[in-house]
């Protein structure tokens, strides 16, 4: 109800100083929200979900909301990306809103505080959500290092995750995407099993890991990608990120902006992808399904199509902050 009053003031403001805003009051009327939960437990990656609704990365990256998203119902929240050293990320404006076509266009760059900062951030156990942490490189790394910097995140993150997710998808580092090419992706992909071999041994308890794709992958990409997540013994994956092309909003003033495209238009892409990956992995590996779920009956055709979970970002700025919890009471499992 609240956000069907300020969301008129929201949308006429620049996005991303609406998007501060917007996050900062909900962490400052927290303490007058009551707590939503709701309780379908999910068993996904080792995890007991308490809901299959999860916030996806990107709306907070440092961890600075985790108080008021709490609130919100979902059964898992990802922050970041985040990466070893904070950035300043790509100079604004570089968020925008294509109202009519109920869809964001970002250029972020990973913008964050850096890895230490959001560990500051994270509370303590137990928590009445899942936690994920999405880890990238640093822009200043060159891309045949990029290994150095997943490492050192997931070394860093490993004890306060409940799950981590290596985003080699997004549109707006330069790059990054070739990064989920077949010699690319196998060398990044051993090197972190690798990795994770050493930190299971040091904690004693392994943090499951799951891999976030682009939607732009071209068919005969799929099948190599998921039989490179088997034989690494990556725990799940996440389709997808944001898309570079601009079909449905063609037409639209801001279609020409640089960056990745979400929301309602990048809906049939992602089930295109899911469908695609679910035939693929035939079950060996769960997949997060993410990208135009606007209600909770594309959140249901999403797990018909072969997701365990799903994540929201773009319908919670078009449909406001109950849509979490509307989908988690009314999705069927």
């Amino acid at each position: 109800m609240l956000y069907s009053l300020i969301k008129p003031l929201l949308f006429a403001v620049d996005a991303e100083l609406a998007h501060e805003v917007c996050m900062e009051l909900l962490n400052d009327l927290q303490a007058l929200v009551p707590q939503t939960r709701v309780e379908k437990p999910v068993r996904v990656m080792g995890i007991e979900f308490p809901n299959p609704v999860g916030l996806a990365a990107g709306l907070d990256k440092n961890g600075d909301y985790l108080p008021g998203l709490s609130k919100l119902g979902f059964g898992f929240i990802e922050v970041g990306t985040v990466t070893p050293k904070p950035q300043a990320g790509n100079p604004r404006p570089r968020l925008f809103r294509l109202v009519r076509h109920q869809a964001i266009i970002n250029r972020m760059g990973f913008n964050n505080k850096g890895v230490d900062y959001l560990l500051s951030q994270i509370p303590e156990r137990p928590r009445p959500y899942v936690l994920g942490i999405n880890i990238g490189k640093n822009l200043s790394t060159p891309l045949d290092s990029a290994l150095d910097d997943y490492c050192l995140a997931l070394k860093k993150v490993y004890a306060d995750a409940d799950y981590i997710s290596l985003n080699v998808s997004s549109p707006n580092t330069p790059g990054l995407r070739q990064l989920q090419s077949e010699k690319a992706l196998d060398s990044l992909l051993y090197g972190i099993n690798e990795c994770r071999k050493a930190l299971q041994d040091h904690h004693q308890y392994n943090r499951p890991i799951a891999l976030k794709v682009a939607p732009d992958l071209d068919d005969r990409a799929i099948p190599v990608i998921a039989e490179l997540l088997v034989k690494h013994h990556i725990d799940g994956l996440i389709a997808t990120n944001s898309t570079l092309d601009r079909p449905q909003v063609n037409k639209h003033a801001l279609a020409s902006e640089a960056g990745g495209l979400s929301g309602e238009p990048l809906c049939q892409k992602s089930r295109n992808v899911l469908s695609s990956f679910s035939q693929a992995l035939q079950g060996e590996i769960p997949i997060i399904s993410v990208g135009g779920i606007m209600s909770a009956e594309e959140a249901q055709i999403r797990l018909k199509l072969g997701a365990s979970l799903v994540q929201l970002y773009s319908g919670l700025i078009y449909r406001g902050p109950g849509l979490a919890s509307k989908i988690a009471q009314s999705i069927n499992i």
